[in-house]
C-alpha cells in the first residue's frame, strides 16, 4: 500500500482536496481550547461563515464533528417525542434524516421521490396539510448519493404556510453553490468542512435562526444529547466562553484559513469554478459514453453522479484508478451500488487539471 501514488487526487463524494495553506494551518502547534488566540479565530470563523451561509444569525458556528453531527444536532434540539416532522427523501441522506428524527421520538411523515428525481413540493405540501400540527419540515439541498440539486424556495414557502421550522442539509452545497439561508427562509442549516469548504473533515458548519433557537429554548424537556445541546455550545462560542468540550483547535485554525481562501476567491467566482469543472467533466465523460444519472436541469455541479457503462466492473475500475493513478472516485450507495459512479468536483478538487487527469486515466482504464 505504501507504493500508491501520493498525494491522492480526491474526486469522490468527500473528503476532497484542501489548499496547501489550509493544511499548513492545521499542522501548526496546537492551542488550548481557552486560549485568547483561539477565541479570536472563533470570532472570525463565525463572521466569515455568516457570509457563506447568507445570514447574520448570531448562532453560526463550526460544530465539532462531521456533517452527521450537524444533522443530529438539529433533530436533537428541535424535536421532542411526539413532534411531527415532514421529511423529504430522494436519496441516502434523506433516509438518514428519517432515521435520526425517529430516534428522537418524532412522528415522521416521509415524502419520497424516486432516487435521482427531486422532491415534488406538492407532495410536501399535501403531507403537511394532512399531518396536523407540523413542527419541522426537512430536506437535503444537494443529495450526495444521487447528484441531485433540490430547489428549496417552494418547500420553504410550505414551511411558512404551516408555521413549521425549515431544516436543510447543505453538506455538498455550502461553498460550492448559493445557499442563501435568509433569502430562502431556512431556520436551521448544516454542512461539512471536507467538501466545498476546502478543509479536512471533522467540523460541521451550522447556522440557526432566532426562531429555531427560541423553539429549542422552549422545549418541554432538556435536549437529550448533551454534547450537541445548542444552549451549552452557545455559552462557549458566545461571550461567556464557558468550557463545554475540548474543541479541535488545529482543525478550527485550518477552517479559518479555508474561509479566508473562500473570501479571497469570492463566492460568485467559486460557484463559477465548481460549475466549470463539472461541465468539463460531463463533456469529457460523454466522449467515453458515460452519461449523467440525474437530468441536466437538476444535476449538481459539486457531485457528479454518472451511469456506469454496461459490462464495466465498478469496483475494479475504481481500484485501478486509485492504485495506478492515485485518483479516488466514489461508487453508488443503496439501490445504486454498482450502477453509478459519484465524482466530486468540490473545493480544491474542482480544477481543470484534476478533471483532465481523471478523464485521461479513466480513458486508459476503460480501454
Amino acid at each position: 500500500m505504501s507504493a500508491l501514488p501520493f498525494p491522492r487526487i480526491l474526486m469522490g463524494p468527500g473528503p476532497c482536496m484542501a489548499p496547501a495553506r489550509v493544511i499548513d494551518a492545521v499542522g501548526r502547534a496546537p492551542l488550548g481550547h481557552l486560549d485568547p488566540e483561539l477565541f479570536e479565530a472563533l470570532d472570525e470563523i463565525q463572521e466569515r461563515l455568516r457570509g457563506v451561509f447568507g445570514t447574520p444569525n448570531p448562532f453560526t458556528i463550526a460544530l465539532t464533528g462531521t456533517g452527521m453531527a450537524g444533522m443530529e444536532s438539529c433533530f436533537a434540539n428541535l424535536i421532542e417525542p411526539g413532534d411531527t416532522a415532514v421529511i423529504g427523501v430522494h436519496g441516502f441522506f434523506g433516509e438518514r434524516m428519517v432515521e435520526i428524527a425517529g430516534r428522537y421520538g418524532a412522528n415522521v411523515v416521509r415524502v419520497d421521490s424516486e432516487w435521482g428525481i427531486p422532491l415534488d413540493p406538492a407532495g410536501i405540501g399535501d403531507a403537511a396539510a394532512y399531518a396536523g400540527k407540523v413542527k419541522l419540515i426537512a430536506c437535503v439541498n444537494a443529495e450526495t448519493s444521487v447528484g441531485v440539486r433540490q430547489p428549496l424556495e417552494p418547500i420553504a414557502e410550505i414551511a411558512r404556510t404551516h408555521d413549521a421550522l425549515f431544516l436543510v442539509d447543505a453538506v455538498t452545497s455550502l461553498g460550492g453553490l448559493p445557499v442563501d439561508v435568509d433569502g430562502i427562509g431556512i431556520d436551521a442549516c448544516y454542512s461539512a468542512s471536507q467538501k466545498c469548504m476546502g478543509c479536512p473533515s471533522g467540523l460541521s458548519p451550522l447556522t440557526v435562526s432566532e426562531r429555531a433557537l427560541e423553539a429549542a429554548r422552549n422545549r418541554r424537556s432538556k435536549v437529550s444529547n448533551w454534547y450537541l445541546d445548542w444552549g451549552l455550545l452557545a455559552n462557549y462560542w458566545g461571550g461567556d466562553r464557558a468550557y463545554h468540550h475540548t474543541v479541535p483547535s488545529n482543525l478550527l485554525i485550518g477552517f479559518r484559513e479555508a474561509l479566508r481562501v473562500i473570501d479571497e476567491e469570492g463566492l460568485q467566482n467559486r460557484f463559477a469554478r465548481h460549475k466549470s469543472a463539472s461541465d468539463l467533466l460531463i463533456s469529457g465523460l460523454a466522449e467515453l459514453g458515460i452519461r449523467p444519472f440525474p437530468s441536466d436541469e437538476h444535476r449538481l455541479p459539486t457531485l457528479n453522479a454518472v451511469r456506469i457503462p454496461d459490462g464495466v466492473d465498478d469496483a475494479a475500475v475504481r481500484k485501478q484508478l486509485l492504485l495506478e493513478y492515485g485518483i479516488e472516485i466514489g461508487g453508488g450507495l443503496g439501490p445504486l451500488k454498482g450502477k453509478i459512479w459519484r465524482i466530486g468536483t468540490m473545493g480544491e478538487s474542482a480544477t481543470t487539471r484534476n478533471v483532465t487527469l481523471l478523464l485521461g486515466a479513466l480513458r486508459s482504464v476503460l480501454q
